[in-house]
């Protein structure tokens, strides 16, 4: 399965869309798990420090890094009971409790919900059994008034597709089954909610044309009733996008915000509203062309208090790793700029959402780059009128952790995040890095 999605990568790096896939099929054309395929054709260092790590069983441990930060395993999964191979980073409670999901492992290897406790203790809520239950949890967790949780997996269900669940305490409902047609297939992201408790999220295949959709699962009126899934918006020409990555976002008046990582004018993806109204009326707000402006949007869009939009491109730029974006709106229009073009190669840049803080700094992580190939942690710093960048941690693909694709937390002033291979067990770590 890896070698078919890698061959989907290399077709996507040199500009051209993978096919979609046929209705029914079992394998999506974006895996993140396939991308870090081509990290490893040339991280020998960070390979090396890997196996290193595994002979001498590796405990937690601190790493200080030339910026004078330090990073600490807070716990290295073990691919078993614990979970494995995170592909996504943390939700944080009201009371600080961190809530995550790894894609593999738990006590029938399809993944698991867990949470991370103040002294780095892992708890899992739930493991996947595959098959009706669901699989593959590559998207995070969101949490709703009652303490429940909401995501997606990217496989399982009826028909093998992916499913939204929830899960309350430990025990897991699955809320809808995609089906592989209109509906859509394979979700790799989160799930937003409105104050009725709807959800709002994406599929990356599927929909009346195969490249994938926007959905909405309408919450029951009444105790143990059944959801019911709206398809907003399906991806067609690929002019209008393709094959979305990242989830939406929500604003005040009920619009919905996303990328696409393929299609629109240009063929390398795009930014889009979808606006509420008798139906729901797409807006292509930047086409990506793939020159100093980036390529591929993975990350899902965060906003600020003015209505700002921050996103990143995983490829491109003037650096060649990928760039960091805003878009700015104004009199019904959208002023894009690149903030920061990221150093790097190929698809090495930010795969998740971005982490802007109460002094509008920006933190993200790359997967791919770095002196060991192995992945950064990296600061975005606005100085009169442009923007500082600051490297904050430099994986070593060892007992430090390897490709770090997730989205970054901030607890008491510490980030937090995971990586999806390396540790001590090969299996992913999570991490806490102090400033």
């Amino acid at each position: 399965m890896l070698r078919e999605l890698y061959e989907d990568v290399l077709r996507l790096t040199s500009g051209l869309r993978p096919p979609p896939v046929p209705v029914g099929s079992r394998e999506g054309p974006i895996n993140e798990k396939a991308r870090i395929m081509e990290c490893e054709s040339i991280s020998g260092p960070g390979k090396l420090m890997l196996a290193l790590a595994s002979v001498v069983g590796l405990a937690a441990l601190a790493i200080p890094c030339a910026q004078a930060q330090t990073l600490s395993v807070v716990h290295n999964f073990t691919g078993g009971s614990d979970g494995g191979n995170p592909v996504n980073g943390f939700t944080m409670s009201a009371t600080g409790t961190l809530y995550g999901t790894a894609s593999s492992g738990g006590s029938s290897g399809y993944g698991v919900v867990f949470k991370v406790g103040d002294k780095g203790d892992e708890t899992v809520l739930h493991s996947f059994a595959g098959g009706s239950d669901g699989a593959t949890p590559n998207g995070g967790v969101i949490e709703d008034p009652s303490g429940a949780f909401f995501g997606t997996t990217t496989t399982g269900g009826t028909s093998g597709l992916g499913t939204v669940y929830r899960v309350k305490r430990t025990k897991e409902t699955v809320l809808y089954s995609f089906a592989g047609g209109t509906d859509g297939a394979d979700p790799q992201a989160g799930l937003v909610m409105d104050a009725a408790g709807n959800l709002y999220g994406t599929t990356s295949v599927g929909g009346s044309a195969g490249n994938g959709t926007v959905f909405e699962l309408v919450a029951p009126k009444v105790k143990s009733g059944r959801w019911t899934e709206t398809v907003l918006y399906s991806f067609g020409t690929g002019t209008d996008g393709a094959t979305p990555i990242g989830g939406v976002n929500l604003d005040a008046a009920g619009n919905l915000y996303g990328t696409t990582s393929l299609g629109g004018t240009y063929g390398y993806g795009t930014v889009f509203r979808l606006t509420p109204g008798s139906g729901w009326t797409e807006n292509i707000l930047y086409n990506f062309d793939n020159t100093t402006d980036g390529a591929y949007p993975y990350a899902d869009l965060i906003s600020d208090a003015a209505g700002n939009l921050y996103g990143a491109a995983t490829d491109g730029g003037t650096g060649g790793g990928g760039t960091i974006f805003e878009l700015t709106p104004s009199n019904g229009n959208w002023t894009f700029a690149v903030l920061y073009s990221l150093p790097g190669w190929g698809i090495s840049g930010t795969f998740r959402d971005l982490l802007l803080d109460a002094s509008g700094n920006i933190f993200g992580t790359t997967h791919c780059d770095g002196a060991d190939s192995a992945g950064t942690i990296f600061e975005l710093t606005p100085s009169g009128g442009s923007w500082t960048y600051t490297l904050l941690y430099t994986f070593t693909g060892g007992g430090d952790g390897l490709y770090s694709i997730s989205n970054l937390v901030m607890k008491r002033g510490k980030l937090y995040g995971t990586t999806i291979d390396g540790g001590a067990n090969g299996a992913g770590v999570i991490y806490k890095l102090t400033r």
